[in-house]
């Protein structure tokens, strides 16, 4: 192709266009005054000059082509380069998921200090309350609940959905194994149920009609308690079981063992709720005919009635909160109030309840003779809950019952006065951290504990399936809004790890088939949705994961890095895993989160991920440290250490470090200036003959993207006029590459931005449309390229690719308003127009994608203003 191009317009040297964008010397060709002196065959001496002119020329013409091979090659991809092996990389997938990994991040909450030095209890303000979830059957065993705890349920829980389906199973097979995740309530909901079935039996004047069991006692035991009945003693009572399954040594009761505790119970005109939580173990005690799972409560419900009860109290009116609404699933009956008045006294609190979502003025404290009445206090209640800045604190989808007991008291204490704003803010975003410390609390104990049974050595067998649930929360708050698949891969191989940390001795046990995708999703707080994952540079509709708050990423990585430091092994040698995944959507969400980590703890960050990882033989690994470290500076607390480490590696570091250097600048976060960037940048580029320039133009056009662009041009405008041959290689592969790559290649913005909405638009295309004011800079140093000999190849396939993307292959406009702006400032002069005209012409001849002559003609009539073309007609036609 340029073969014919130069043919067609011999080389000449290239003029500067402007004074801003003068081309390099360009390697001469040869002179015509020497073909004169071949021709004249009476000039003494003539053949032995002609001889060594034309050696000379075709040592020029070797040198030249040398020169564009080389320049050529400093075009290509720095990131495809894998163990010799180019691949194809795509950096649009890896740009959405870094993107997406910060967009989870970035909530503010790394470095949160809230105060956990007791979190099963928190004093804000002058609110003293309970909030570890896990504080169940466990405090009390073989007890009879007390009647104010089941007058309390009575009033104040809320109904889940399917409350009254869950009733009649009770009531019809005496036995409900009820599955849910620890904290949702369904701890309370048994106890509701139990309280509602027994109240009119034959316990009902009892005051032992609920009772607690003793959860290490197991379903056997409980079937001959019930039998025993304390000497006859209990009839009629209902019993709530939790037994530990998750203890390794542990097995779940069989269909014989419920068969047999339900006997048991009907003989006694008793009922039991089995509460579990969802996962493999307890999988098939739901599947059978006692199973049932119990819904959350719906979190506006729970902190309207919270919220209601805690302003009555101070205001002195007498709390009639309870019932949660009319009877769901068309039943009628059946509630905490009794069957014949559930609908009048139910519905009227529910409607209550509702109340306080209504809308007010936006509260600022006081006290309660500021406040006024209760219903006024309701509405400014109402509006404070939808407050954004709230909102955002809290940053969890859905409350549980001890956040919404919480919730309600921060909300009612700011109300009245003895919560200020920060307190309040402080107490909100309290709720992720506490949820993320009660996931990761002594989950091992339960090793070093010996099974069931008297004089058993402790059974560590089960490390692979306790550590699985803690696994995938990791996981999740690493690479959420990846695929599930993706995430429960990565949850596995982190199982495995941390198995192994904990028994280096032991082998862990894989299981095979015993993922139940549900579970994960209860234990987690998560919620899955339809969402596209880059394929192959493809997208495709997949199953993607997130956590149900935007809080907990960040919550659980600051719980397990800043509490638990012998899991930092495991995870840092998970995390290296990762890094060499080739799915940007793993690699790139891990990078990210690894510099959330090392902003918690940069000493141990930097040593045990960053350094190793920059100096990896493979850009794979490289660009995960870069990554890294720009997230790591994104924290104004840090971004004085990134930036020192960054200039060290650009003066001073090994090639692999200086690679990552020039990585962490095109970001544009790693140096002090725009300026002081490019400085860095053009020193790794020009060292050692320019071994890096790859890499170092790369992330120059990827600071064109930023809102400094026009000093990025105003420098690449320096190089090209540099005495130095290597700057000026910088800046011409610069340009060529500004043309080459596409805007979701480089750009980090959303979608709905003007670039944004141009990502697969090239570049330079995108930016002439854009930014009008840089079209002129934009078109001298693409013009220079263009006309310089080394560049001249690779520029006019540039230019090629350029015109072929003005419409699309089912004739829609693409980048015609682009190249409706670059065009006419690229071919000013006759000489370009000839050139573009020729290459027109060549795409028209093309074998395997000819132009069509009506694309050519409207390429040109872009190129050419209409006034010129008919100035060009009337001059050829005389």
């Amino acid at each position: 192709m340029a073969d014919e191009a130069v043919a067609e317009h011999p080389a000449e040297p290239a003029a500067p266009k402007a004074k801003d964008a003068r081309a390099p010397e360009a390697p001469r060709g040869g002179a015509r005054g020497d073909d004169n002196a071949k021709d004249a065959p009476d000039a003494p001496g003539s053949s032995d000059a002609s001889d060594a002119a034309d050696a000379e020329a075709a040592e020029r013409e070797k040198e030249r082509e040398r020169a564009a091979d080389r320049f050529k090659d400093r075009t290509r991809d720095p990131l495809a380069e894998e163990q010799g092996e180019e691949e194809p990389t795509d950096a649009a997938a890896a740009t959405r998921a870094r993107r997406s990994g910060q967009k989870l991040l970035a909530s503010g909450r790394d470095l949160i200090g809230f105060d956990r030095s007791d979190v099963g209890r928190l004093h804000i303000g002058d609110i003293n309350i309970g909030l570890d979830a896990r504080r169940s059957g466990l405090s009390m065993r073989d007890g009879p609940v007390p009647e104010e705890e089941l007058l309390r349920i009575r009033r104040t829980h809320i109904e889940p959905e399917g409350y009254v389906r869950l009733r009649r199973a009770l009531e019809a097979r005496r036995l409900l194994v009820l599955g849910g995740a620890p904290g949702t309530g369904r701890a309370s909901t048994a106890l509701a149920l139990l309280e509602e079935v027994t109240r009119d039996g034959e316990s009902g004047q009892n005051a032992e009609r609920v009772r607690r069991a003793d959860p290490e006692r197991g379903v056997r035991e409980l079937a001959a308690q019930v039998v025993a009945g304390e000497g006859g003693r209990l009839r009629g009572t209902g019993y709530l079981l939790e037994p530990a399954l998750d203890r390794p040594g542990t097995l779940p009761p069989d269909g014989m063992d419920l068969d047999q505790l339900a006997s048991a119970l009907a003989e006694r005109g008793s009922y039991a709720v089995v509460v579990v939580s969802v996962g493999s173990a307890a999988n098939p005690l739901l599947a059978g005919r006692y199973g049932a799972i119990c819904p959350p409560a719906p979190t506006r419900e729970l902190v309207a009635v919270r919220l209601r009860k805690r302003l009555e109290e101070e205001h002195g009116d007498p709390v009639r909160v309870g019932g949660g609404g009319s009877a769901r699933d068309g039943d009628g009956g059946g509630g905490l109030d009794g069957h014949a008045d559930r609908d009048r006294d139910g519905g009227r609190d529910e409607g209550r309840a509702r109340g306080a979502d209504q809308g007010g003025d936006r509260p600022r404290g006081g006290g309660p003779d500021e406040a006024g009445s209760l219903s006024r206090l309701l509405e400014r209640a109402a509006e404070l809950r939808e407050d954004p800045e709230v909102t955002e604190a809290v940053g969890l989808d859905d409350l549980r019952p001890a956040e919404a007991e919480l919730f309600a008291s921060l909300l009612a204490g700011h109300l009245l006065g003895s919560v200020g704003r920060e307190e309040l803010l402080s107490g909100c975003r309290g709720l992720a951290a506490v949820q993320a410390y009660e996931w990761f609390a002594g989950v091992d104990r339960a090793l070093a504990a010996p099974p069931p049974g008297d004089g058993r050595a402790p059974v560590r067998s089960g490390t692979a399936a306790l550590f699985h649930p803690v696994a995938f929360r990791i996981a999740l708050a690493v690479l959420g809004g990846a695929s599930h698949s993706a995430v429960s891969a990565a949850a596995h191989l982190l199982t495995w790890e941390l198995s192994v940390q904990s028994d280096p001795d032991s082998t862990p046990a894989r299981p095979l088939f015993c993922d139940d995708p549900e579970s994960d999703l209860a234990l987690s707080r998560a919620r899955p949705a339809d969402g596209p994952v880059d394929v192959a540079g493809a997208e495709v509709t997949g199953r993607l994961i997130f956590y149900r708050g935007a809080a907990l990423p960040a919550a659980v990585l600051a719980e397990l890095w800043d509490r638990h430091f012998p899991v930092r092994a495991p995870v840092v040698r998970w995390l290296r895993l990762l890094a060499d995944d080739p799915r940007p959507q793993v690699s790139m969400r891990a990078a990210v989160a690894a510099g959330e980590l090392s902003v918690r703890d940069f000493e141990h960050g930097y040593a045990e991920l960053v350094r190793p990882l920059a100096e990896a033989p493979t850009p794979r690994r490289r660009v995960f440290a870069a990554t890294a470290l720009d997230q790591a500076a994104g924290h104004a607390s840090h971004r004085r250490a990134v930036r020192k480490v960054v200039e060290d590696w650009s003066r001073h570091g090994t090639p692999a470090l200086r690679w990552t250097a020039a990585m962490a600048l095109g970001y544009g976060r790693s140096a002090d200036s725009m300026d002081d960037t490019l400085d860095a940048l053009a020193r790794i580029g020009v060292r050692d003959d320019g071994e890096q320039l790859a890499v170092a133009s790369l992330n120059v056009v990827r600071l064109l993207t930023l809102p400094e662009c026009a000093t990025v041009l105003r420098r690449l405008a320096d190089w090209t006029g540099h005495r130095g041959e290597e700057y000026q290689d910088l800046a011409l592969v610069s340009i060529v590459r500004l043309a080459l790559t596409d805007v979701d290649e480089v750009l980090d913005d959303e979608p709905g931005t003007p670039l944004g909405d141009r990502g697969d638009w090239p570049l330079l295309l995108a930016l002439a449309a854009t930014r009008p004011e840089l079209t002129g800079k934009l078109a001298d140093l693409f013009w220079t390229a263009l006309n310089t000999a080394r560049s001249r190849d690779v520029a006019f396939d540039a230019l090629e690719t350029l015109l072929r993307s003005a419409s699309r292959k089912d004739g829609r406009a693409w980048t015609r308003e682009g190249l409706a702006a670059l065009l006419p400032a690229l071919t000013a002069e006759e000489h370009d127009q000839r050139r573009l005209k020729w290459l027109l012409q060549r795409m028209m001849r093309d074998q395997d994608r000819p132009l069509t002559e009506e694309r050519a003609r409207a390429l040109w009539r872009l190129a050419v203003p209409a006034r010129q073309r008919r100035s060009d007609e009337e001059e050829s036609h005389g």
